[in-house]
């Protein structure tokens, strides 16, 4: 299979890619979830001339990297390539969102997390206030 994205990836097709991840990592996608990537997709700045039309692309492409065997490690090659640093906050902030969405975490969503924590290099501190925010936007 072709390993390669049929367009470059875009900062914002990266944040989706994002999203789609954390939300399939329990390999259950909660209809929470997708809410919160749409709502996402639809209301915040960074996704203001992003064509909507892309999400279900960009999801196709975490599904299909989800099922070989180094397929995380290339979401994460692909991510590093076009995600600009100064959207790894924002991105790790998106993630924690779509994982608290549905108002619980499985250990897959939060080893996922913290790879991604890793992958973006988000400081402990600002990782924690993150986390935090994101609790207490999803507390019920």
């Amino acid at each position: 299979m072709n390993e390669q994205v049929p367009h470059p990836m875009t900062p914002q097709d990266c944040l989706v890619a994002i999203m789609v991840a954390i939300s399939a990592s329990d390999e259950n996608i909660r209809t929470a979830e997708l809410v919160k990537i749409e709502t996402a997709v639809n209301m915040l700045p960074v996704f203001a001339d992003y064509d909507i039309d892309r999400v279900k692309r960009i999801s196709q492409t975490v599904f299909d990297l989800f099922e070989q065997e180094e397929g995380l490690d290339a979401l994460f090659g692909l991510i590093r390539n076009n995600l600009p640093e100064r959207l790894n906050e924002t991105a790790y902030a998106l993630a924690c969102d779509v994982a608290a969405a549905d108002g619980k975490l499985a250990e897959s969503e939060l080893r996922l997390l913290e790879e991604i924590r890793y992958e973006l290099d988000i400081d402990r501190l600002h990782a924690a206030a993150i986390e935090r925010g994101a609790r207490a936007r999803h507390t019920t």
